[in-house]
């Protein structure tokens, strides 16, 4: 039975820094086996709100409660963000990998280091994740061996190494070329379809529209709109959404009559 407890929830979370307010009072949950697509202009507090989710930044004022473990709490222990760092993935939109260690060992380190797995343990996990993300054949190369795509992949298949209940992916394409971005995108639905939470800023509107449960449209550090994809991609209610689903060459009538 599937645990009925939200994934994530947040209640009128406010993050600033220093005197820019990024965060204004942002609410919602995210149930687990949901996807969650968050889109917006740059600088709209998308980024910031994902590195919330795994106490990469700290929230200011509100509630924040990720797979049980209140971020919000005063007295968080040390404990309790090991135990978040091991359940929440994040991938980056710089791949962050260790350029001097192969793309095997980057995948062994975490689970070596922090969760204590054997070196035939990490590596067969290691080699799995790699066939699942179809680079079986990469074990042994450098991240300066391939491509933005690989590298990506690899990042993913990192992150899964950790046996995450969550996965956060921060704009996990706009670093690559456009002939690129496919081959990520498709590892991230194959994800979706498998259960795994994800959170994902993105500005990729069909992927949205195709693998996202529900859509969040931020605007000044604000949800200004919230629904189902459908709902949120092809129907929206505000000027501003529509402008700006027109800003990235989503053409917001496709769908309405599917």
């Amino acid at each position: 039975m599937q645990d009925s407890t939200p994934a994530i929830v947040f209640e009128d979370i406010e993050k600033s820094f220093g005197s820019l307010k990024v965060l204004q009072g942002i609410s919602g949950s995210i149930q687990r086996g949901e996807v969650l697509a968050v889109i917006g202009s740059s600088g709209c507090g998308k980024s910031t709100l994902l590195r919330c989710f795994n106490r990469l930044e700290k929230i200011n004022k509100g509630r924040l409660v990720v797979n049980e473990i209140d971020l919000s709490h005063p007295l968080l222990s040390q404990k309790q963000l090991r135990r978040l760092r091991t359940q929440v993935g994040m991938v980056f939109q710089q791949f962050n990998l260790f350029p001097h260690l192969s793309v095997l060992e980057n995948l062994m380190l975490a689970p070596r280091q922090v969760l204590g797995k054997s070196r035939q343990e990490a590596d067969e996990q290691a080699r799995f994740y790699l066939q699942k993300v179809g680079l079986a054949e990469k074990a042994e190369v450098y991240p300066e061996q391939l491509s933005g795509g690989q590298k990506q992949r690899v990042a993913i298949a990192r992150s899964l190494c950790m046996n995450p209940q969550i996965m956060l992916f921060d704009e996990p394409t706009s670093a690559l070329d456009p002939e690129l971005v496919g081959e990520v995108l498709q590892v991230m639905q194959q994800l979706a379809q498998e259960g795994m939470t994800m959170v994902v800023v993105t500005h990729e509107m069909q992927f949205a529209r195709e693998v996202a449960h529900r859509v969040i449209f931020m605007e000044r550090g604000r949800v200004a709109e919230a629904g189902t994809a459908p709902e949120v991609l092809t129907q929206p209610k505000s000027d501003r959404l529509r402008a700006f689903l027109n800003r990235m060459s989503f053409v917001v009538q496709h769908g309405r009559n599917n």
